[in-house]
């Protein structure tokens, strides 16, 4: 016996150690912390369970039967954030470069399927060189059964991928499938091809950093939502990011005591629109000022700037909230922006998230460049979005609501359940100057004339009474009571049950 728990002690000592401590300090001399400091930073103290600390890889070929490092290359277990049960793999890098064998693949494999057994998110600490091209297609395999599962548990429970360190080939699909993706500056990378590949079909000449960096993908293409100085600030903000939310499907997310009344009234938001309304204001000003303490996580904060999403909470529970920003082109819906918020409120209704809408939004964003790249189907996806969503949702109409736009934004005629105005709403098809200079084209020419029917239009329909008196709206309230009647709102919501035609699954336009 006591051979055994010699032998034991020693394996949990090598697996420990990982690539040995050369590959530890090089880690650390770009900066990096290893696989295992980054799982003690992300869960509580003391709550690490370790799953498969022995497993070794089974490959023979090109003497990698001399080789063997007990947990092959990722560290897999379950532990608690805040006292909530999170399942979380972490790719040790200082073994043989955090690269994917079967065997590293069938232990994230474990996990996941654990996690959705008992209903717990799973996050992962991606940091790997790729596929182990020893293994050949057993890695690819390996790949494969990873998708599977995510696709499995998408929708069922939340899946965060943190990237830290090089993310290429087929190691991006599985980030790519998981419900948000963070990245760390200047020490992730996320490419399906690398540089040097590039160079040689395209004759492109690019830096990994300007390929896949974590600036890249999260103000360029979309393809991460936030990017982090350092390992330590990405893992503390995933410690919050994590609490905001449910950990399954058929929970809501956690409620939060707060000191913050529910009835708390802001004076300053009664000046907030300004008198012209072609003047922009501060949309997050709103959200930081209605919700509990201030405290709104953003979400993709530096890319498609004219909408604003995230959560914060109202009375202690998670809120998503989607916001046209007027003061990045004006507010507009464009492709990047409506697939933007299209992916967030899907996620909210996924996991019974109640949605806040503001909307001050002008319209589509006209062009050859929008329509040419199909601003008509990823228009139609924001739509597509809001229309199916079944969890409470409250809009508020802060300025503009204008033509197709103002459907899309979570109106009534969209199932949202309590949709309000302030004063300063115009909710119309278009702004009164084209509506008139359609409407009297004959008079087009006679300045003084047009400016009377432009007087009159703006009169009679830019303000929030015509959707008033059609029941679109239903009420127009001071902006300083906003918080008050949200919360007030979403109290009454809290138990409605609303379900979609049974079928396998809808269409959304792709």
């Amino acid at each position: 016996m006591h051979d055994i728990i010699q032998m034991l002690d020693e394996k949990r000592a090598k697996a420990r150690m990982g690539g040995g401590q050369r590959r530890i300090d090089a880690q650390h001399k770009k900066g990096k912390l290893t696989a295992r400091e980054r799982i003690d930073i992300f869960l509580d103290e003391g709550s690490f369970e370790e799953w498969d600390m022995f497993v070794e890889h089974r490959c023979t070929d090109f003497g990698m039967e001399q080789d063997h490092t007990p947990g092959d290359g990722v560290v897999t277990g379950y532990g608690t954030v805040n006292g909530r049960l999170v399942f979380v793999f972490s790719q040790d890098f200082t073994v043989y470069g955090g690269s994917l064998s079967e065997t590293h693949a069938e232990k994230i494999c474990k996990i996941m399927d654990q996690a959705m057994k008992v209903g717990a998110p799973c996050i992962g600490l991606n940091d790997s060189g790729g596929a182990r091209i020893q293994e050949g297609i057993a890695s690819l395999g390996g790949y494969a059964d990873v998708f599977q599962r995510n696709v499995e548990a998408s929708g069922v429970i939340p899946q965060i991928s943190m990237i830290m360190g090089p993310c290429a080939g087929g190691a991006v699909y599985s980030p790519a499938m998981t419900d948000f993706i963070f990245m760390v500056k200047d020490s992730s990378f996320m490419f399906v091809t690398g540089p040097d590949v590039v160079k040689t079909v395209t004759h492109e000449e690019v830096t990994q950093e300007e390929l896949g960096g974590a600036i890249t993908h999260t103000s360029k293409s979309g393809v991460a939502h936030l990017a982090f100085e350092n390992d330590v600030e990405a893992l503390l903000k995933l410690r919050d990011f994590v609490d905001f939310l449910p950990s399954n499907n058929k929970e809501k997310a956690p409620t939060r005591p707060t000191t913050d009344p529910a009835d708390r009234d802001d004076i300053s938001l009664d000046t907030l629109v300004p008198d012209n309304a072609n003047k922009p204001y501060e949309m997050k000003e709103l959200i930081t000022k209605v919700v509990d303490e201030g405290d709104f996580f953003e979400i993709m904060p530096d890319f498609a700037k004219n909408i604003i999403i995230g959560f914060g909470r109202m009375n202690g529970d998670t809120v998503g909230f989607v916001a046209n920003n007027p003061m990045v082109l004006a507010g507009c819906l464009d492709i990047d922006s409506s697939v933007k918020a299209a992916r967030f409120v899907r996620f909210c209704d996924a996991f019974n998230i109640p949605i806040v809408t503001f909307v001050d939004v002008p319209g589509f964003m006209p062009g050859t460049d929008q329509e040419y790249n199909g601003i008509i189907t990823h228009g139609a996806k924001l739509l597509y979005a809001f229309a199916e969503a079944t969890v409470p949702k409250v809009t508020v109409i802060t300025r503009k609501a204008y033509g197709g736009a103002y459907d899309v934004m979570s109106s009534k005629h969209l199932r949202g359940d309590a949709n309000f105005a302030w004063p300063s709403a115009e909710i119309a098809v278009m702004g009164a100057k084209g509506a008139v200079e359609i409407i009297f084209r004959s008079d087009i020419g006679d300045n003084e004339k047009i400016q009377r029917r432009t007087d009159e239009y703006a009169a009679n329909f830019t303000n929030p009474f015509k959707a008033g008196a059609r029941g679109f709206i239903d009420d127009v309230i001071m902006p300083h009571g906003t918080r008050r009647r949200i919360c007030q709102s979403l109290a009454m919501l809290k138990n409605k049950d609303l379900k979609n035609p049974a079928r396998k699954h809808g269409n959304i336009p792709l």
